[in-house]
């Protein structure tokens, strides 16, 4: 899993002694917790619904059962403002309380309706909103338990309810149920808009994060892998490197002065030092890589030390780096120089007679880095899913672009390819890293 990466900040004492009272929630306790504000909206909507009703219909006709509507309006608005505080602080964990509270809407739902009229009552359809929000927050199995209590409930409402008034107004009473259906089901539609066509865009959210993080630990497992294998050959060359030092040390004992083969069996001695000292970098790095944390430098700076590197490393390559540099700070280390090193790399390969190297202050907050040439060692195809995949090399083992692309999104960066009939643009977005000021 990647993480932001900014300036190291140091503090003394553990997390816990600046964290005393945290509380790690599970998946399910987030999901409730984000869902709280939306339910808390739904049920003083329907109050709202609820009192508004009462009041048309007391100033047309008279209520029997209207202290008992109040009533109960008043506690299904206790009960909303109790969930909300107890979902939005301390969400339950469990599934079926979650079930059992909107178990509860209907009930209070259905025990306004009874006094209201029973299914005659033109807010009928308000039982099906926390059957829809259970669709959402819970399984299966207990959406479908909260779907059949909705049903026995309006079956019981068709048997059992109180008429709304007992006085002679039936013509009053067709035309209020009449409205009451329109006032219902647009108030019920604008309600499933709001809270349910939100919780369902921030399910989708939680989804794509989670196959972005799934892809992202694939990709780490497979950087391990090689990692490992890195490590597993460069213990393994050090026993016949040191054979072969001992080989050259004695046939150069033994050959006598003035030979052509001794020249070769020197060469021979410094190449195989030169071996040891790549496996005892790689060693060091490994382990430098493990222990060490980003640094924040100017991109400048940082930029120059890679000029240096680049420098040392290919001496007759034209490269043209363009300056000035943007002097905004980025958060570095020796594994994001070597993935631009393997950039340049791949660039100077391709086309050694001119790379271009350049750097600006993005309008995004980003630093882009940006390495031109006029080779087409790129296929235009692989622009699309660049670095996601090994690829295949004539010059090398097809990996650096793999790890260059790796180590940069570990960063937070994002590499970037754009082909052309001219040449290979590479574009590297790095976050610009906020220092904070010590306090």
């Amino acid at each position: 899993m990647t993480h932001p990466v900014g300036p190291t900040i140091h503090r003394s004492g553990s997390c816990a002694d600046r964290i005393p009272h945290m509380e790690w929630l599970t998946h399910s306790q987030s999901g409730f917790q984000q869902a709280a504000r939306y339910l808390l909206g739904m049920r003083l909507a329907i109050i709202a619904l609820q009192l508004t009703v009462l009041a048309v219909t007391e100033a047309l006709l008279s209520l029997v059962h209207q202290t008992e509507a109040l009533i109960l309006c008043l506690a299904y608005a206790v009960l909303s403002a109790l969930c909300w505080l107890w979902f939005s602080r301390r969400p339950p964990g469990s599934k079926v309380t979650v079930s059992l509270v909107l178990t509860g809407d209907l009930l209070l739902i259905g025990t306004w309706l009874y006094f209201t009229g029973g299914y005659t009552n033109p807010l009928v359809s308000l039982l099906l909103l926390p059957i829809a929000v259970a669709l959402i927050l819970v399984p299966l199995r207990y959406s479908a338990a909260i779907t059949a209590a909705g049903v026995a409930i309006y079956t019981l409402l068709m048997v059992w309810h109180q008429p709304v008034s007992t006085g002679d107004s039936t013509t009053d009473l067709a035309q209020l149920h009449l409205v009451g259906m329109w006032v219902a089901f647009a108030i019920t539609a604008a309600i499933l808009l709001m809270v349910l066509g939100t919780l369902s865009r921030r399910l989708r959210q939680k989804q794509q994060q989670l196959s972005s993080i799934r892809e992202t630990r694939l990709r780490d497992e497979q950087i391990i892998a090689l990692g490992l294998s890195a490590a597993a050959v460069a213990h393994r060359l050090g026993t016949p490197l040191n054979t072969m030092t001992l080989l050259v040390d004695e046939m150069k004992s033994v050959m006598p002065e003035g030979e052509q083969v001794a020249d070769d069996l020197a060469l021979m001695e410094n190449q195989l030092t030169l071996c040891k000292e790549h496996l005892q970098q790689l060693s060091e790095a490994a382990t430098h890589a493990r222990t060490t944390r980003p640094e924040v430098l100017a991109a400048g700076q940082w930029l120059r030390r890679i000029r240096e590197s680049a420098t040392l490393l290919w001496p007759g390559a034209n490269l043209e780096w363009q300056e000035p540099f943007p002097e905004c700070q980025v958060a570095v280390d020796a594994t994001l120089d070597q993935a631009i090193l393997n950039l340049l790399a791949n660039a100077i390969s391709v086309s050694p007679d001119w790379v271009s190297v350049g750097a600006q202050h993005g309008s995004t907050d980003q630093l882009e880095i940006i390495v031109e040439d006029h080779g087409d060692g790129l296929d235009s195809s692989l622009t699309s899913t660049l670095g996601e995949h090994v690829v295949t090399s004539e010059n090398g083992l097809g990996v650096g672009l793999f790890l260059s692309n790796a180590t940069i999104q570990r960063l937070g960066g994002v590499l970037k390819a754009r082909v052309s009939s001219e040449g290979t643009t590479m574009m590297i977005e790095l976050p610009v890293a906020s220092v904070e000021q010590p306090g």
